[in-house]
């Protein structure tokens, strides 16, 4: 056999470095589509950024009524005229010592709309309807922390006075959320009264009643509450949400 001629060589040599560069890139191209499906792939299945929290307003209306079985029915074929006045409902909940010791929670997107219905003679009549034995104590309060998995069925609900909301604050906080749920005590809530910002109200879910009331009544949290600035005896209420 004859040796292969320099010209031979040559071609040879060009067609292997022209079958090299193309191999090349091909696999340069099929890497770059991977990765730009495999970006799209992530961009596709990657969640929404959560939405920023939006401070509210609240609506807080307790009575007593007579029969609780009689009066939510009425309550319930009232909901037309409080949407109307800008209200949601959030939650009835029942007093855990008195079940017929109501509180109603409403969000309100216009609190002189809202202030302007629990005025209304209308749902004074409505509530005597209803078997309201107790003068209604309405309150305004702006929600500046809430907690939207809130799913217990009891909770507390603690109102007290501060000589310094933002001193106040620091203590409560370093307190700590997972301190609290050792305790028995989820964070769901935590308002300013709209009338007196002094004014403070906190809710919050219960895990175990027991060690909730233990860790509430006891003086380790008084003596918290008064290093914090709580002035007088703070008002607290256990409660069920009203089926």
């Amino acid at each position: 056999m004859k040796k292969n001629s320099p010209a031979l060589k040559q071609l040879l040599a060009l067609c292997f470095s022209a079958v090299l560069f193309s191999c090349n890139d091909n696999a340069a191209k099929k890497e770059d589509t991977s990765a730009t499906a495999g970006d799209s792939a992530t961009s596709a299945t990657a969640p929404p950024p959560a939405a920023a929290f939006v401070p509210f307003d609240v609506m807080e209306i307790s009575h007593t009524v007579k029969d609780y079985d009689k009066w939510r029915p009425l309550f319930n074929t009232d909901s037309t005229a409080r949407r109307a006045s800008g209200l949601e409902d959030i939650v009835v909940g029942r007093n855990v010592d008195n079940p017929n010791d109501i509180l109603i929670a409403l969000k309100t997107s216009d609190v002189q709309k809202a202030k302007d219905f629990g005025a209304d003679p209308r749902l004074k009549a409505v509530m005597t309807k209803g078997g309201v034995v107790s003068k209604p104590e309405i309150q305004f309060f702006h929600v500046i922390r809430f907690n939207p998995e809130s799913k217990e069925k009891q909770w507390v609900r603690v109102t007290h006075r501060v000589k310094d909301f933002e001193a106040w604050l620091k203590v409560f906080d370093n307190e700590g959320t997972a301190n609290r749920a050792g305790q028995g005590l989820i964070d769901v809530a935590l308002g300013r009264s709209i009338e007196n910002p002094d004014i403070v109200t906190l809710v919050f879910d219960i895990t175990d009643m027991q060690k909730a009331k233990t860790a509430i009544q006891s003086e380790e949290k008084k003596k918290l509450m008064s290093s914090a600035g709580v002035v007088g005896a703070p008002k607290i209420e256990f409660y069920r949400t009203a089926e």
